[in-house]
């Protein structure tokens, strides 16, 4: 059985926010209007916050709300406004019985896929952290030496996403 790392009555605390976090996540993919989506993702970050704060990672908790929930969804709103996205015309109010059927069988299917990858996860064991490292110091450390590349790497397709959004939004203009 899996143990989390929360003691007394803070299961009950992980599982609203897990809750939370499961519900806004589910919610930000089928909105139909992209503002409200982004504002489920919001309220997503912030529940992941609290879960970092759980699970005693505070520096990534702070991280989670001041990068991905302030300056990120800044950028995404900018975006979303730059491109003055709008409600698609609807064809038809309900969807075919034929995408209804195919929906639901892959849903299924993906359901049986995490079953049976949950059945055959094992956790590797914790590892123990370096002496007189805190949290902000390890967390640093490992990020600008082990994982220096996927950071920078990171932050070049967040710069190409943001200029190909201005070139959608300059030749919708013409």
């Amino acid at each position: 059985m899996i143990r989390f790392p929360i003691v007394g009555g803070m299961e009950i605390l992980f599982f609203i926010l897990a809750g939370v976090a499961l519900v806004s996540g589910v919610l930000v993919v089928f909105q139909r209007h992209p503002l409200r989506s982004a504002l489920w993702l919001i309220v997503n970050f912030f529940a992941v916050a609290g879960l970092y704060l759980l699970a005693h990672a505070e520096f990534i908790a702070a991280i989670q709300i001041i990068v991905y929930a302030g300056a990120i969804m800044v950028l995404f709103l900018f975006v979303i406004m730059l491109l003055n996205l709008r409600l698609p015309e609807a064809v038809g109010k309900f969807p075919h019985i034929g995408q209804k059927i195919l929906g639901i069988a892959l849903a299924g299917f993906t359901a049986l896929i995490l079953i049976y990858g949950f059945s055959l996860a094992k956790l590797p064991p914790a590892k123990e952290a370096a002496p007189g490292l805190g949290n902000t110091e390890a967390i640093a450390k490992s990020l600008f030496t082990d994982y220096l590349l996927p950071f920078e790497v990171t932050s070049v397709l967040l710069l190409v996403a943001i200029v190909g959004a201005v070139v959608l939004a300059k030749t919708r203009l013409k």
